[in-house]
């Protein structure tokens, strides 16, 4: 399938998150994903690191079902959710992070680098808080230009305590930059939790030293996800400058690959299990009787057996050869010859 094939697939399902089925078919989607991308790491199919967002599904979703496609996403390495939410499919995914050609990056990239162009997606950063900065900058070209447009940060709670987070936000804050930065505080910068780094509980309220609205929102509700990125995105459009919002959700994973998580507070990550993305809406959809529980469990069945057809797929087709690390790199030939000599 050529680019504008691929483009137009990531569209469409884009455009399925307008209806509640598709918000909880696309969270049950990267729940199935995730885990059977730890699947591939355990069977060796995967080469260098994997991070997970196992229980933040509602997060990727939020933002996702907020943003337009003409808006610029940036993300972390623990980007696979933000990648599906916004369109990019699960053979892309999975190509990738396996290393085939079959990937959003032609499996260049790997697990840390996704990207899609179609929908907004930046290439996700490995470098923490990288995108924050890179953000700033989709802003700030939407803004010279007029086009409308508008950019989403969306990082972790580590980042929030590095110096490109401040430079950010008092850069945006004075330019009134159409960017919204949204903080996906799982508790934990990689093995440390957040109490014993950040001196403070509400990381919103780092939005008031740059006058801009800071807001608390449960990273656990996806409707309350939406409305509180697009009620920012609406601020942003109208040139009232940047929003900060702080995501409260969890990791169920730990860090990275193999990474169990022992330094966690025993039955921490139970209680955030009783209040799991996926079910909350699952009820409030039965509920609502916009969804029966007999339905939403034959979603979850076509779900998983259509990440398992994936996977398939993906594990049949090749790896990029060698020469395809050079595609994309600016230089001459010539001068890549001489270097190898």
């Amino acid at each position: 399938m050529g680019p504008e094939g691929v483009g137009g697939r990531q569209l469409e399902r884009r455009r399925a998150l307008a209806e509640p089925v598709g918000v909880y078919r696309r969270m049950v989607e990267i729940r199935f994903v995730e885990q059977q991308i730890q699947v591939l790491y355990e069977q060796g199919h995967v080469r260098g690191s994997t991070h997970l967002c196992i229980g933040q599904e509602a997060v990727s979703v939020g933002v996702a079902r907020a943003a337009r496609v003409s808006d610029g996403v940036t993300c972390t390495y623990r980007g696979h959710g933000m990648a599906l939410a916004l369109g990019v499919s699960v053979e892309e995914v999975l190509g990738e992070v396996a290393g085939r050609t079959t990937g959003c990056a032609g499996g260049l990239g790997g697990s840390m680098h996704l990207s899609g162009e179609a929908v907004g997606l930046l290439p996700t950063f490995a470098i923490v808080g990288a995108g924050l900065p890179v953000a700033a900058g989709v802003a700030l070209a939407a803004q010279v230009k007029g086009t409308g447009a508008a950019a989403v940060a969306v990082f972790g709670d580590g980042s929030a305590n590095i110096g490109a987070f401040h430079e950010t936000l008092n850069l945006a804050a004075i330019w009134k930059l159409p960017v919204v930065f949204v903080c996906e505080n799982n508790l934990y910068g990689e093995y440390s939790r957040i109490n014993l780094t950040t001196p403070l509980e509400d990381l919103a309220e780092r939005a008031a030293a740059y006058r801009i609205p800071g807001t608390v929102v449960d990273g656990q509700d996806v409707d309350a996800v939406s409305s509180a990125v697009s009620a920012a995105l609406g601020r942003a459009r109208a040139g009232e400058g940047p929003s900060l919002l702080e995501m409260k959700t969890y990791r169920y994973s730990g860090h990275s690959r193999s990474d169990p998580a022992t330094y966690r507070p025993a039955g921490e990550l139970e209680q955030w299990q009783e209040r799991d993305p996926i079910d909350l809406y699952a009820g409030q959809l039965a509920t609502s009787g916009v969804a029966g529980r007999q339905e939403l469990d034959v979603v979850r069945q076509e779900v998983q057996q259509a990440v398992a057809n994936a996977c398939e797929l993906v594990l049949a087709s090749p790896e990029p050869p060698v020469e395809e690390m050079f595609r994309h790199v600016l230089a001459t030939r010539a001068l890549v010859a001489r270097e190898a000599r």
